[in-house]
């Protein structure tokens, strides 16, 4: 059974989704169907190499003129599957409702990069951003979903020690921030895309030997500095109750939150019913926050 909790927009499309996707044993079978679709060539979108054969793939709006605002986006996958043109049509929108450029990054994935290999692909890929003569830097901001929204908040702190870029926001689409978390008895049967399972394997991949309390963005003591925030997650996801911590907790050092809790939502909602009004109406506050921070007008 779907289940009462999972809003009706959506139960449609749970039954057909799998609770645990990713395993040691299935890892290599998703990578194989990722790298089947091709490079994802398209006319409108530029795709740029950087060092260590990490690519970005370049979506300019139409009809804007430079400098423009930008966001470097960080597609999701558990830190071990995923690819930047996965979330091409989620880039595109952004760069066509907001008018501003998105830069999606191919990071490496572990295990066989580890920390901090991706974030300082990340990194990597933000600075080059900046320098963008058609960017403008002081409008700049970093966003992900998934695993991409806990490398998007390791990036946050990553830059307040070690600069030189400033974001303006930090957009976190049910971000993958804590290794230590736990299942949610009461919602345990509805997660979908991702597990509790799933979570504790990935995390061992991605961290290998790293310090725990410097890697993970939840374990950081100190928040205080990073850019604003926007947290967006829904009741039926694992990361639900690790979001609205790491809210309270960015509020409390005297960080500016957005929080959007979607009741019945589980994990990756949006991606999978992108046409529904609930995810209609979550892209929507993603985009008021960006255009809030970018000093966009949204189209």
């Amino acid at each position: 059974m779907t289940g009462d909790r999972i809003h009706p927009e959506l139960r449609r499309r749970a039954r057909f989704l799998p609770r645990q996707p990713v395993s040691p044993r299935t890892l290599p079978i998703i990578r194989r169907l990722h790298n089947a679709t091709g490079d994802g060539r398209d006319r409108d979108i530029e795709i740029v190499e950087l060092d260590n054969n990490v690519q970005v793939r370049v979506h300019r709006p139409a009809q804007t003129t430079d400098p423009t605002p930008a966001l470097l986006w960080i597609h999701g996958g558990g830190y071990v599957i995923g690819r930047a043109q996965q979330d091409d049509a989620l880039c595109r929108r952004f760069a066509d409702t907001l008018g501003i450029v998105v830069a999606a990054v191919d990071y490496r994935l572990a295990p066989e990069y580890p920390y901090p290999q991706p974030l300082h692909d990340c990194f990597d890929a933000l600075r080059w951003l900046a320098d963008r003569r058609e960017v403008d830097s002081t409008r700049l901001a970093i966003g992900g979903a998934s695993a991409g929204g806990g490398l998007a908040a390791a990036l946050a702190l990553h830059t307040r020690d070690h600069g030189p870029v400033v974001p303006a926001l930090q957009l976190l689409l049910y971000p993958m921030l804590d290794d230590r978390t736990v299942p949610r008895p009461e919602v345990a049967d509805h997660y979908r895309l991702w597990s509790d399972r799933s979570n504790r394997w990935a995390w061992d991949c991605y961290l290998r030997d790293a310090d725990r309390e410097l890697a993970v963005p939840a374990r950081r003591q100190d928040l205080s500095g990073v850019a604003p925030a926007w947290i967006g997650v829904g009741t039926c996801d694992l990361f639900h109750d690790e979001s609205l911590d790491y809210a309270e907790r960015l509020r409390d050092a005297g960080v500016d939150c957005s929080l959007e809790v979607v009741p019945g939502a589980f994990h990756a909602f949006d991606l999978v019913a992108p046409k529904a009004p609930i995810s209609q109406a979550f892209f929507s506050s993603q985009s008021a926050r960006l255009s809030a921070a970018l000093g966009t007008a949204v189209r």
